[in-house]
């Protein structure tokens, strides 16, 4: 082959390459989240429905709940409506990535791991894992509960902590897994388990409005915050509900829902 036809052969293939990489560039580039939710005109909401008190079934049966209010306020400024979809807690990113709902947002723990796979928006509050035992139980601090049971929901931030305490879960005697922390605390007083890892604000809610007799430790296993978590790649979405969030926050809506569910503003959106 002569020179003049291998130096026409190359500079297509390069051509062909650099063509092939803008599209595909552009097609990378391309995201039509937040387009999808306005035309269908909704934006389906993730929850474990036994997360009180951010997402939860009341007496009458209705999903209500902070995180509730917030996505429901957040979605009226948006001209768009919230629907709400329960999900299993344990398999939550799958429901995410295969389009069955279009975020995660119930009390949802950032993490690095999870960031690795899922878009958060900025934090909105704050939380701990803390260990919850019977009040009248002899247990003061996490050392007390060598060899003994320990309950906790699976898929939680609550396991995620627990491993990262290596030295903690290596000296329990058991870790039993339950699909939510309300069937944990169910069985924490039947005496199935010793003690219950869970969040913080989900237990003192719980405890205050079903005037449980239960006791939180005062040493904590691990400090984290909630985001609402999207799809890698939906980041027009993401921004569009953030933006919303810091609406909220200058306004003082948030603040208000926050006092209408806690007492007080413990939102961390400012």
């Amino acid at each position: 082959m002569k020179r003049k036809e291998l130096l026409i052969i190359f500079a297509a293939a390069v051509l062909s390459l650099l063509l092939y990489g803008c599209g595909g560039g552009d097609q990378a580039a391309q995201d039509d989240s937040w387009k999808k939710v306005q035309e269908k005109g909704e934006l389906v909401m993730g929850l474990d429905e036994n997360f009180p008190p951010m997402g939860f079934r009341d007496e009458d049966g209705e999903i209500v709940g902070f995180d509730v209010d917030l996505a429901k306020e957040v979605c009226s400024r948006l001209g768009i409506e919230l629907k709400l979809q329960p999900i299993d807690w344990d398999v939550k990113e799958q429901e995410l990535n295969t389009g069955k709902i279009d975020c995660i947002w119930n009390g949802f723990t950032i993490t690095e791991d999870r960031k690795k796979n899922i878009l958060f928006t900025e934090p909105y509050m704050k939380n701990r894992q803390v260990v919850v035992v019977m009040a009248d139980s002899n247990y003061e601090k996490l050392s007390d509960l060598e060899g003994k049971k320990l309950g906790l929901q699976a898929g939680s931030s609550a396991a995620d902590a627990l491993e990262k305490a290596a030295d903690f879960k290596a000296k329990l005697g058991e870790i039993a897994e339950f699909n939510d922390n309300l069937t944990a605390l169910m069985d924490l007083e039947k005496g199935g388990v010793d003690a219950v890892l869970m969040d913080e604000i989900v237990a003192r809610y719980y405890m205050q409005a079903k005037n449980k007799n239960y006791r939180v430790l005062d040493e904590a296993l691990a400090s984290e915050e909630y985001g609402v978590g999207f799809r890698k790649n939906d980041k027009e979405l993401m921004q569009k509900v953030q933006e919303t969030l810091k609406a909220m926050a200058e306004d003082g809506t948030m603040a208000e829902i926050s006092k209408k569910w806690f007492g007080k503003d413990i939102t961390t959106i400012k």
